[in-house]
């Protein structure tokens, strides 16, 4: 037989402060919290449940358990049976074997133990204040702390975040070292333990600093360089002079508990779990700021880590726009709707190597994406440019970035007139390395022959006779769609000198007319010059003025938009949300027929300059695809 383990004795954690209320309790804890209300009885009973967690063991309040009498059950501490003794004071306890209390405080310890309010206490020793207040078994994680022996290495031993990291570190109960590493530049300190080692890495100087996640030495030594080079133009831009005396104690605070926690199993306080704008499988970096002295962890999307999954919805792919954009460790400025009108269209902004870009969809969430990816299309070719560079197309998971580079090859191959109200605005022409957008005009070349489609059809759909209704109103007349059947699952549409590619003519007058819509309306809000900062952030040097980029929702966003989503019957085609579910289900035929028509052939872009591999990193980290046309060029 098999011994059953030894149930330790539930205790409320150290730290967790409790509120009573008129009808209920507060009870705050390390990065938690719980509410009961409801009954008066319950401030009375937290005063028994709170003496019996003081001493009792497991069996008499277990969680979950409403027990027939206290002290049933193997294993029960004498102290809890009728007319026993209560734990805290000595005397007998009136309260034990009543079934109606027995089940009322096994409930609430219950709740407790949910909301990770309780602590099992297997021997007597009282569980040290941290890591009691977070670990499964405090005793287990103090004994791997003891034992971790850290070494803290600095150029110079005495510097006083390397003196207040040692003393940081032995207050948690470890023993640390210093040792003196003059390879190490000023204001850098490496603390590593275990075996094998795992490192954890900070900076510090007059504006603030940083503490890296958890990794193998030489990967936070690497960490340490780059994030150096990375945040150093925020560094520049600071106030300057003295540091706070307190940011040397909250960093090496910081990194304590960063390397202690991944010697003692516990989570790390950087764990995306706990906080959604980070990404699993990417670091988190601590960044600290002086004025006024604060921290909070970011992403870190071009960091060290494996290549992430694509994103299974839009929710996904925008959390990932996100961490790509940050404002301090991102690699782009990511579209947001700042002071935009968000109707009769959504429309966000940014800025990128080649100016503005303005992008427009049917609702903010979806124009952030279709600007993203435009954006960081924009980002690649500047920063991996040359004559031979190829095409890049950018998407959220691959079946987007095809969709995208099959609709942009259908554009570029039709041999139909240019209209010159396609031109990139202000003059600008489009960025080397970029495809055509919706709108462009078409290269010249050979291409499949587009007939005229029957206009019946598109009129009744709700969405086409929305947005050329929208789109009229703002022109002051009627628009003059024109649609043209490319195969039995692809239709070209042409409104008001926008075009769009799907898979049926309603939905390709609609995108193209909302394109239209979006692209008037961008620019009569931003002619073409450098609007200054947007977003918080301050202008970067290699952010082209005086130019301004339109780019609009296409058909392939949609199956990202309508994963997970299940609409009642009674939502028809007028809404989004069901014309979104359509462009998905359509999508797989529009692309066959597209590659039937194009023959295009993409392949993985591979970065050809050490400046475009961060970029790379990020998106791969991400789970963002890049194609290129195999064996085009621009």
């Amino acid at each position: 037989m098999t011994a059953e383990p030894a149930a330790g004795r539930p205790q409320l954690r150290p730290g967790v402060a409790v509120t009573p209320l008129r009808e209920g309790l507060h009870l705050r804890g390390r990065g938690t919290s719980l509410t009961l209300e409801g009954s008066r009885a319950l401030p009375v009973l937290w005063e028994v449940l709170s003496a019996r967690l003081a001493g009792a063991p497991a069996a008499a309040t277990a969680p979950g358990q409403a027990t027939t009498g206290a002290g049933a059950g193997p294993g029960a501490d004498p102290s809890t049976r009728p007319g026993s003794p209560g734990p805290a004071t000595g005397r007998p306890d009136p309260t034990a074997g009543h079934p109606k209390l027995e089940a009322a405080l096994a409930t609430v310890t219950a709740r407790l133990r949910e909301h990770d309010l309780l602590v099992d206490r297997f021997d007597d020793a009282e569980p040290p204040p941290w890591p009691g207040s977070v670990a499964e078994r405090p005793g287990d994680a103090a004994a791997a702390i003891a034992a971790a022996h850290p070494v803290v290495v600095a150029a110079d031993p005495e510097d006083a975040t390397a003196l207040a990291l040692v003393r940081a570190l032995a207050r948690s109960g470890a023993e640390p070292t210093v040792l003196a590493d003059p390879s190490l530049p000023v204001g850098q300190v490496l603390v590593l333990a275990g075996e094998p080692p795992v490192a954890v890495g900070l900076r510090y100087d007059a504006d603030g600093g940083f503490v890296t996640a958890p990794a193998g030495p030489a990967r936070t030594r690497a960490g340490l360089a780059a994030l150096t080079e990375r945040l150093r133009p925020d560094s520049a831009q600071g106030h300057g002079g003295s540091a706070p005396r307190a940011l040397p104690l909250l960093l090496a605070a910081a990194t304590a508990q960063r390397l202690l926690c991944a010697v003692a199993g516990l989570p790390d306080p950087g764990d995306p779990a706990d906080d959604p704008r980070l990404l699993p499988g990417r670091p988190a970096v601590l960044v600290a700021d002086t004025r006024p002295l604060r921290s909070e962890h970011r992403p870190w999307a071009a960091g060290p880590g494996p290549a992430a999954a694509p994103p299974e919805d839009l929710d996904a792919a925008l959390r990932r726009v996100a961490a790509l954009g940050d404002p301090r460790l991102g690699v782009f400025d990511a579209p947001a709707p700042g002071d935009l009108p968000q109707l009769p269209a959504a429309l966000v902004t940014c800025r990128t190597p080649d100016g503005l870009l303005v992008a427009g969809a049917s609702r903010t969430d979806l124009a952030r994406l279709t600007g993203a990816v435009r954006a960081l299309e924009l980002r690649l070719a500047a920063v991996d440019a040359g004559p031979a560079a190829p095409r890049v197309t950018v998407g959220a998971g691959p079946a987007h970035a095809l969709g995208r580079a099959l609709r942009r090859a259908a554009l570029a191959a039709l041999a139909l007139p240019a209209d010159p109200r396609t031109a990139t605005a202000a003059g600008a022409a489009p960025a080397a390395g970029a495809a055509p957008e919706a709108g462009a005009a078409p290269e010249a070349g050979a291409a499949p022959e587009a007939g005229a489609a029957p206009e019946a059809g598109w009129h009744e759909h709700p969405q086409a006779r929305h947005w050329t209704a929208a789109l009229a109103r703002r022109l002051g007349r009627e628009a003059d769609p024109t649609v043209h059947r490319l195969a039995d699952s692809a239709h070209l549409a042409v409104v008001e000198g926008s075009r769009a590619v799907e898979a049926t003519a309603a939905d390709a007058v609609a995108v193209a007319a909302l394109g239209a819509l979006t692209r008037m309306t961008a620019r009569e809000l931003h002619p073409a010059r450098d609007p200054g900062p947007t977003h918080g952030r301050a202008p970067a040097r290699d952010l082209a003025p005086n130019r301004l980029h339109h780019t609009a929702f296409s058909g392939a966003a949609a199956p990202l938009a309508a994963a997970g989503r299940h609409l009642p019957d009674w939502v028809g085609e007028g809404w989004t949300g069901r014309w979104l579910a359509g462009l998905a289900d359509r999508e797989a035929e529009l692309q066959a027929a597209l590659h039937r028509l194009t023959g295009l052939r993409t392949t993985p872009w591979q970065p050809r300059s050490t400046a475009a591999q961060p970029l790379a990193d990020a998106l791969t980290g991400c789970g963002f695809t890049v194609l290129v046309p195999e064996g085009g060029r621009r």
